[in-house]
């Protein structure tokens, strides 16, 4: 009965610790190696979709975007251009830290946002007030962004409510030369 017992305790830790999800140190070393403020200067075009929890796509959009920095204080300005006719803008001001950390600050975003970059992969972490139909609800935002070649991000991000992901966003970003 003791050795049953064992396994079941290490079935149970290896299922908690697989469910822990994937830190960004698992990237540190990949690439091509992602650079915040050489990738988010000068302009960038990104195509996106929304997913809510069954996988049905929501919404779609293009956005424009635009970055500058000064020194280490950037500010990236976006333009979404939704399919339904709907537009919206967003302006960021990001600051880099110390140690691959990052900050961001927006109109809609309640405090700030946390960044890290790592290899080709970046995450940030925010809250929002989502407008969705007549109702505000205050979302969790997990975003991850991987760079690929030929000046490509490929951005996730998991709208979450009480921990449950409630949708998925995906956008696809290029640098215009």
């Amino acid at each position: 009965m003791t050795s049953l017992k064992g396994v079941l305790i290490m079935a149970i830790l290896t299922f908690l610790s697989a469910c822990g999800g994937t830190t960004l140190t698992s990237y540190e070393g990949t690439s091509p190696q992602m650079d915040i403020k050489e990738y988010f200067s000068g302009p960038i075009k990104a195509w996106g979709i929304v997913q809510d929890r069954s996988g049905k796509v929501t919404r779609k959009f293009d956005v424009d975007m635009v970055g500058s920095w000064d020194g280490d204080i950037g500010t990236l300005e976006e333009k979404f251009h939704y399919y339904d006719g709907k537009t919206q803008q967003r302006t960021w001001t990001i600051t880099k830290l110390d140690g691959g950390n990052y900050e961001g600050r927006a109109g809609d975003i309640i405090g700030k946002a946390d960044g890290q970059q790592a290899g080709n992969a970046v995450r940030w972490a925010y809250q929002m007030n989502l407008e969705v139909g007549d109702n505000t609800y205050k979302i969790t935002f997990d975003d991850w962004m991987f760079l690929m070649n030929d000046g490509v991000l490929i951005n996730r991000s998991y709208l979450k409510k009480f921990g449950i992901t409630m949708a998925e966003l995906t956008i696809f970003m290029q640098k215009q030369e």
